[in-house]
C-alpha cells in the first residue's frame, strides 16, 4: 500500500521546482493533493497533468493575508494531513541600495504568509497531521552577494519549526523543516547559468554537484511518513555536505 493512501496535502508554490518535486512525489505515495500557485495556472495545470489524478488548484498572493483567509476559506473545511510550506522568493538584498518593496515583499512572503497560512490552516489540521517548511542552510550562515534578508527569513522558519513543534504537540502534529543547500531550481536557474557561479557551489559541495528537486522531495516524503514519528521539530541538512 502505497506510504500516504488516504491522506491529502496542501502544497505552496507548488508549480515549480522543489514545490513541483513533492506534489509528484507525496502523489505518487498516495496523497490527496491541494496545489497552492501564484501566477502560473498553466505551470500548475502541469503538474496535476504528470500526477494524473484530480488535483485541486488553489491560487493566492501568500504575501496577502487576505488572500490566504480567502484562499483556505474556499476549501470549505477539507482535513489535511500535510501542510508543506514551500512558497518563498530568493533573491539579493544589498545593505545600502534596497529598495523597501523589494524587502517587504521578501519578508511578507517568507515569513509572515507562512505563519498567517499555518494559522488559519490549522483548524483543518487532522490530529497527527505534519507541518513541513521549506528552509535553507542560508539560515545558518552568512553568504555572498547581499543576502541577508533571505537569510533572515530562512532563520525564522526554523525558529518557527521549534516552536511550532511545541506548541503543536498536543495535537500530535509533528512539524519539522528541510533546508536545502544548492539547488539548480527555476527559482535559481538564471543565478547558476553563470559558469563561475554554479563551478564555485560545485566546489564546495562535497560530491562536486548541484543537488536537484527531488532530492529535496524525498526527505519531504520521509518526513510525512511513519518512518519519521519521532522526528520533531528538526531543521534537515539537505546539501549534500556543502555544510556539516
Amino acid at each position: 500500500m502505497p506510504l500516504l493512501a488516504g491522506q491529502t496535502a496542501l502544497i505552496t508554490g507548488g508549480s515549480r521546482g522543489i514545490g513541483r518535486a513533492v506534489a509528484v512525489t507525496l502523489a505518487r505515495e498516495g496523497a490527496e493533493i491541494l496545489l497552492h500557485y501564484h501566477h502560473n495556472r498553466q505551470a500548475a495545470e502541469a503538474v496535476a497533468y504528470e500526477i494524473g489524478k484530480p488535483v485541486r488548484l488553489l491560487q493566492a498572493d501568500l504575501g496577502s493575508p487576505n488572500e490566504i483567509d480567502a484562499m483556505v476559506a474556499n476549501l470549505g473545511g477539507t482535513p489535511v494531513d500535510m501542510l508543506i510550506n514551500n512558497a518563498g522568493i530568493w533573491g539579493s538584498t544589498p545593505l545600502g541600495s534596497t529598495p523597501l518593496e523589494e524587502l517587504e515583499a521578501m519578508l511578507n512572503l517568507n515569513i509572515k504568509g507562512m505563519f498567517w497560512l499555518t494559522q488559519v490552516a490549522l483548524p483543518l489540521l487532522r490530529e497527527g497531521a505534519r507541518i513541513v517548511n521549506l528552509s535553507s542552510v542560508a539560515g545558518r550562515l552568512a553568504t555572498a552577494g547581499g543576502r541577508s534578508a533571505y537569510g533572515a527569513s530562512k532563520a525564522a522558519v526554523d525558529a518557527f519549526t521549534r516552536n511550532w513543534a511545541l506548541e503543536l504537540a498536543p495535537r500530535k502534529i509533528r512539524v519539522n523543516a528541510v533546508a536545502p543547500g544548492y539547488v539548480r531550481t527555476d527559482m535559481t536557474e538564471t543565478y547558476f547559468s553563470d559558469e563561475l557561479r554554479r563551478e564555485s557551489a560545485i566546489e564546495r559541495t562535497p560530491f562536486k554537484r548541484l543537488g536537484d528537486a527531488q532530492e529535496v522531495a524525498d526527505t519531504v516524503l520521509f518526513l510525512c511518513s511513519d518512518a519519521a514519528r519521532w522526528i520533531v521539530g528538526q531543521s534537515i541538512n539537505v546539501s549534500g555536505g556543502f555544510l556539516v
